[in-house]
């Protein structure tokens, strides 16, 4: 079981390096997501840079980078902690791509493919609150640190005996939200729906 493990988590890390952003800029013909806009390859900025079709591909794949590793490993009956680890695997390939110089995005859809497996009920508290938060403030950024804040404890309810590893999860997003949070503080962060300006 122990190399089962460690060939699942080398094949997340490897699925998560497939920068969904840059693949379907490229084939949108738009700019590289990665110095344009907030230069975050992730969805929000690919809708900022190309409106919806491209944005809704990306973030289609990002799920799919999270998902495919986890349920194959969740099916397979690997434990939760190491399913965790599984999990942060997809997350780190995708914020450290190994196909595209290491420089990636801040996972916040791998991680919510991540969680995918562990139910409907999670699934659709998490997007709730997401959601709420876009609604109310407008920040994307936001709205993902608060849904992954709250995960854990949503986690605790619906399936106790993977806390932990949402809780793992959550912190490693919020990690790679620094720079958002410290924009957020200092008012200077973008709302979900301002277009970026091209030059």
């Amino acid at each position: 079981m122990i190399a089962t493990v460690i060939l699942m988590i080398c094949i997340a890390y490897l699925v998560g390096s497939l920068s969904s952003a840059v693949i379907i800029c490229r084939l949108y013909g738009l700019p590289d997501p990665r110095t344009t806009g907030s230069k975050n390859p992730g969805a929000t900025n690919v809708f900022r840079l190309g409106g919806r079709m491209p944005a809704t591909l990306v973030l289609f794949m990002d799920i799919l980078k999270g998902t495919v590793p986890v349920y194959s490993s969740y099916w397979m009956g690997i434990d939760p902690i190491p399913l965790g680890f599984i999990g942060l695997a997809a997350c780190l390939g995708h914020i450290f791509p190994l196909y595209f110089d290491f420089k990636g995005g801040k996972a916040v859809a791998t991680a919510f493919g991540v969680l995918l497996p562990l139910g409907a009920e999670l699934t659709g508290l998490l997007i709730l609150t997401w959601a709420i938060t876009v609604f109310i403030w407008g920040y994307a950024s936001l709205a993902a640190i608060i849904a992954v804040c709250f995960a854990p404890v949503f986690t605790w309810f619906i399936k106790p005996a993977y806390t932990i590893p949402v809780l793992m999860l959550s912190v490693l997003i919020i990690i790679r939200h620094k720079d958002n949070i410290l924009r957020l503080v200092k008012h200077q962060e973008n709302k979900v729906w301002d277009k970026v300006k091209l030059k």
